[in-house]
């Protein structure tokens, strides 16, 4: 099996069941995003404890793309510091996903990102930094 094969396999993999899946009551941030372009949303939910995010449930719709990466993402950031997550590349996520993804797909991937450091920025404004 060629490596773009099993990467793919594995976007379908998180596609089929998202890791994180859900929602909370209690977030410490609930931040919502949407992609007009194709209809892909995103519900993101945050519990920081002492700057750093203890736990991520993320409640995505759309095509595989967006919810892959919503999935690889909130595993990368789980139990890291706010200042370390908001550094996060768009770079570092195309690679998490690991196939090529065409200049139309590139919103999809990159909702996750969007959505993430939209939260940190509420968090950081709301809740001190």
């Amino acid at each position: 099996m060629d490596i773009e094969m099993m990467y793919q396999e594995n976007i379908l993999d998180h596609y089929k069941s998202p890791h994180n899946f859900g929602k909370v009551e209690n977030a410490t941030v609930h931040h919502h995003e949407k992609n007009p372009l194709c209809g892909d949303e995103l519900d993101m939910f945050l519990i920081v404890e002492d700057k750093k995010i203890v736990d991520i449930k993320v409640y995505p719709t759309g095509c595989a793309i967006s919810v892959a990466s919503a999935s690889m993402l909130s595993d990368e950031i789980k139990g890291k510091g706010i200042d370390e997550v908001k550094n996060m590349t768009k770079e570092q996520l195309l690679e998490m996903l690991g196939i090529p993804i065409s200049p139309v797909r590139l919103k999809c991937a990159l909702l996750s990102l969007d959505t993430l450091k939209n939260s940190i920025l509420i968090f950081e404004r709301y809740m001190g930094k």
